[in-house]
């Protein structure tokens, strides 16, 4: 590993930088990082003209499903971790919804034991044992196991006073509980939102208003437990968007993500029984959409997440309504940022790194990496003008299940440089 990369934009917000220059990463560290070029490079190191490319502190994807254990027919760590270095990052938080879920220190031993490759894994533990919603897990050991969040994702905590005791419990620590926000008792067997798409396909609806009425119980217990910290899964509806807007406006330490494929879709994805569209939550309508390219823009969403969710073709191929929830998203999601909020509704390379990078780590807690020389390499290097075409039979995911299927996007990650090592994409 011995790479100059000449003329690349070098980004790094928190370190004020926006500049064209020299990057030079040799056997896991940056050795030089300026405008003007380094003097003395041997013959041997390699050289890439990377005028159009940026590099950025490593991305990280907080919201990932790596389906081990217990479903590795849809995905594996090694998969995953494969995928998500294609994809452009160098950090992931797995998921609890495993067979059996993350709730003991054994088992996030386990996931730690089997990622110890070039993508670094962190653990979100759930926050009831089972993921049942009847007793909590024990989260102090398991923070000192390793964990960085706490959530029963796939399920919402559907116990309001199961929450509240959970926020007392994490009091003592500042530990950081997420939820996956769906009133269950309205969303009963659904299978896309409720609106213009179901009522034309005759399909069970999962009203907005369902996301919207745990977003808001939450927030007020993390305020009434002392304002502790809550973060908000995949948000997906303008009354989630007001909501936690309000929140911040109250001084409140809620923080929030959205997907991909929330900001770019509408439930139109749906039409004609599309069950590569078909998630949890839906895809909503172009209100929403709005609402939360809005919130990317302003500040008032922390994070872009993938909700990476595999699940086999024969899974996605069933009736509609017995297809599961959930695609895939690591090997789109930069390409997918990159058109449609840099190239199309022209945010900032600064804000794009923010949403990536920055804002995911700030609100995990993980350290921030600098890209100065003397710092260990924690880099992702994107081609921001590189024009692709999605093809799901080219990605290093086990499955497939992906609506973006021969999209043609503009911004590609090239390389990936984290605990020593280096990924070259291939997409």
């Amino acid at each position: 590993m011995d790479i100059l990369f000449e003329r690349i934009r070098i980004v790094s917000p928190l370190e004020r930088r926006n500049e064209v220059g020299y990057l030079w990463i040799r056997d896991g560290t940056i050795v030089h990082s300026a405008a003007e070029p380094p003097t003395d490079v041997p013959p041997t190191t390699r050289r890439i003209d990377a005028d159009g490319w940026m590099a950025a502190p490593g991305f990280v994807d907080m919201h990932v499903h790596l389906r081990e254990p217990g479903q590795t027919h849809k995905e594996t760590i090694e998969t995953g971790t494969a995928a998500a270095a294609n994809g452009g990052f160098t950090d992931v938080v797995c998921m609890p919804n495993t067979e059996p879920a993350l709730d003991s220190p054994m088992a996030i031993e386990y996931v730690r034991h089997r990622a110890a490759g070039l993508v670094a894994v962190h653990v979100c533990a759930a926050i009831t044992l089972g993921r049942r919603g009847e007793l909590l897990t024990p989260m102090h050991q398991l923070i000192e196991a390793g964990a960085v969040m706490f959530s029963d994702d796939g399920s919402c905590v559907r116990s309001a006073e199961m929450m509240r005791r959970a926020f007392e419990y994490v009091a003592p620590f500042d530990a950081l509980l997420s939820q996956h926000c769906e009133e269950h008792s309205m969303t009963e067997g659904f299978d896309v939102n409720e609106g213009a798409v179901a009522a034309k396909l005759g399909l069970r609806g999962y009203p907005s208003v369902a996301e919207d009425i745990i977003v808001a119980r939450d927030i007020l217990l993390a305020e009434y437990c002392g304002n502790r910290r809550y973060h908000v899964s995949h948000l997906s509806t303008r009354g989630a968007v007001r909501l936690v807007r309000l929140a911040k406006s109250w001084g409140l330490r809620v923080s929030a993500e959205v997907t991909p494929h929330h900001f770019t879709l509408t439930e139109e994805a749906a039409d004609g029984f599309n069950a590569n569209a078909k998630m949890n939550p839906p895809l909503r309508t172009r209100a929403d959409v709005d609402a939360i390219v809005e919130a990317l823009a302003d500040g008032t969403i922390d994070a872009i997440a993938t909700d990476h969710a595999p699940h086999t073709r024969e899974e996605k191929s069933q009736l509609f309504s017995h297809a599961p929830n959930g695609i895939i998203g690591l090997e789109t999601a930069v390409g997918l940022t990159l058109t449609r909020l840099y190239r199309e509704h022209r945010f900032s390379l600064e804000r794009i790194v923010e949403l990536l990078s920055i804002g995911p780590r700030r609100v995990l807690g993980l350290e921030q990496p600098r890209l100065a020389a003397g710092q260990p390499a924690t880099v992702t290097i994107v081609a921001l003008d590189q024009e692709w075409t999605v093809e799901p039979e080219r990605f290093r995911s086990k499955s497939r299940n992906t609506p973006f299927a021969g999209w043609h996007l503009v911004g590609k990650p090239r390389f990936v440089f984290n605990r020593g090592a280096m990924w070259e994409c291939q997409l």
